[in-house]
């Protein structure tokens, strides 16, 4: 899995150097915002059923043609797995807030995901607007602070841009 610390060790490793100061500055600043990613991650893990349903939700209000039939939503159990996967790309975020690095989202939800939604005849952008209304909607204090807020922010806008 990589984490700030391996994706550091193992670049400096495939350069055949000892990790420079810069290097050791990056892991630094990863542990020193280790505490605002954790609270982020347990916020989500507290909430992720009703964020990921308010995604959900979004996602089908912008594009109600969805539920039409021959579409992507037009039955209840493909509902259920655009769903599904709203939470799973959460559940990645969770994970990726807990290890400091995009490592999850890279391995199991970014690496062919286009790839897989093109060839079954989904559409990217419902889970676009899904994670968009999740980033815009989280805001400070209510819900986090503002360290933990920009931690959980940059990994949705991750997501955001690699399904876009």
């Amino acid at each position: 899995m990589k984490s700030v610390i391996t994706t550091v060790i193992g670049a400096a490793d495939a350069a055949g150097r000892f990790p420079t100061s810069s290097d050791l500055e990056s892991v630094q600043g990863s542990i020193q915002r280790a505490s605002a990613r954790l609270e982020a991650a347990e916020k989500l893990a507290a909430g992720i059923d009703n964020v990921a349903k308010e995604a959900y939700d979004a996602a089908f209000k912008k594009y109600p043609y969805l539920t039409q039939e021959g579409e992507a939503g037009a039955t209840q159990v493909k509902k259920d797995k655009c769903l599904r996967d709203i939470k799973h790309y959460l559940r990645l975020i969770n994970y990726s807030l807990v290890v400091g690095g995009t490592g999850p989202l890279d391995e199991w939800g970014i690496a062919g995901a286009r790839e897989v939604y093109r060839s079954l005849g989904l559409p990217t952008a419902p889970y676009v607007t899904a994670l968009t209304y999740t980033r815009d909607r989280a805001c400070s204090p209510r819900d986090l602070s503002p360290q933990a807020l920009g931690e959980f922010r940059a990994l949705l806008d991750y997501v955001i841009n690699s399904l876009s």
